[in-house]
């Protein structure tokens, strides 16, 4: 995909082809604080104050909530099969204060007829060309949007590559920026950073513990690369990610690639496509991986589908598999 230059007009003036008509963005208004420019999958935008902003997911919703902005949210698109993850989220009574517009994938109708003036999405998983929302489009109506940083590796013809953590960072001290916030991302970053360091600085010395982050798929297993939060989450535990070599988000490997790695212990991401129990027993009688040592000891640890995501809580992911390494030897 070749990237254009944004155009961003301050008011839609008319009917697109293929919108419904009538559906008009709200007026900027003209007070307030100053417009703020940021870089964002390598382009310049400028953002005036957001004031109706809808975010898709956990990984943007929770970015949200942890910089304390749900009062400035018009509503959120969340996929049914993240309700488990919602439901046990620590910003439940969030998500409980703010409209869910849609529970299916993000939708150029949807944004529009919700007045949206800032959408907060990744590129490949909210934006996407195939399904007509892409950040070139929502400009030509009036209304900005933010990629968080980390699927900017898989946006355009020259890709952004941003370390999982430090592009965690990034959104956050950006989005503060935006919503004129800075002093609250920065107390936020600078606690998660805090956290980061005390890991690293408690992860054993050695080897370290063969991990394989196992999504779903049965023909092949889905799975996290080196690009994704897993990685850090994975690395700041103490552990490494066998599949941290391949230079991908999230991906489908054969099965053979991980029998070979012998993973010491298998993270199972836990949403609602299915029982989280019924992965693991699929993976314990799944005749390739018996031999396995994380089948072999039964040494299964539980990732929450919110803290799998870039988002605050991959901190905590990482402390909690920081203490199941710890609590089995590794």
């Amino acid at each position: 995909m070749t990237r254009r230059p944004l155009v961003l007009p301050v008011l839609l003036t008319g009917c697109l082809l293929g919108t419904a008509c009538g559906a008009e963005v709200p007026a900027r208004t003209q007070h307030g604080p100053p417009p703020v420019t940021v870089e964002n999958c390598g382009e310049r935008i400028t953002y005036p104050l957001p004031e109706r902003a809808v975010a898709y997911d956990m990984s943007a919703t929770e970015k949200m909530f942890a910089l304390g902005l749900a009062d400035r949210m018009r509503g959120i698109v969340m996929p049914s099969t993240a309700d488990p993850a919602v439901e046990r989220s620590p910003y439940l009574e969030d998500y409980r204060s703010v409209e869910t517009l849609s529970t299916d994938v993000l939708g150029f109708e949807t944004v529009v007829d919700a007045e949206a003036d800032f959408v907060l999405a990744g590129w490949n998983s909210g934006f996407s060309e195939d399904r007509g929302i892409t950040p070139e489009r929502l400009s030509e109506v009036g209304i900005r949007s933010y990629q968080f940083t980390e699927s900017c590796f898989d946006y355009g013809d020259d890709p952004v590559r941003v370390p999982p953590l430090e592009a965690l960072y990034t959104d956050l001290r950006q989005l503060g920026r935006i919503f004129h916030v800075e002093q609250r991302a920065d107390r936020l970053i600078a606690d998660l950073k805090d956290r980061a360091a005390a890991l690293r600085q408690q992860r054993p010395e050695g080897e370290r513990a063969r991990v394989f982050l196992y999504d779903s798929g049965t023909d092949q297993p889905f799975t996290s690369g080196g690009q994704a939060a897993p990685e850090a989450i994975i690395s700041l535990a103490g552990g490494r990610n066998i599949m941290g070599d391949l230079d991908q988000r999230w991906t489908t490997v054969g099965w053979e690639s991980v029998v070979e790695a012998r993973p010491e212990v298998i993270t199972v991401v836990d949403y609602g496509d299915q029982p989280v129990e019924d992965k693991i027993e699929f993976l314990k009688s799944f005749p390739p991986l018996t031999d396995t040592p994380a089948v072999r000891q039964d040494r299964f640890h539980v990732l929450d589908y919110g803290q799998a995501v870039s988002a605050p809580g991959n901190i905590d992911a990482a402390e909690e598999l920081a203490d199941y390494l710890r609590s089995i030897g590794r």
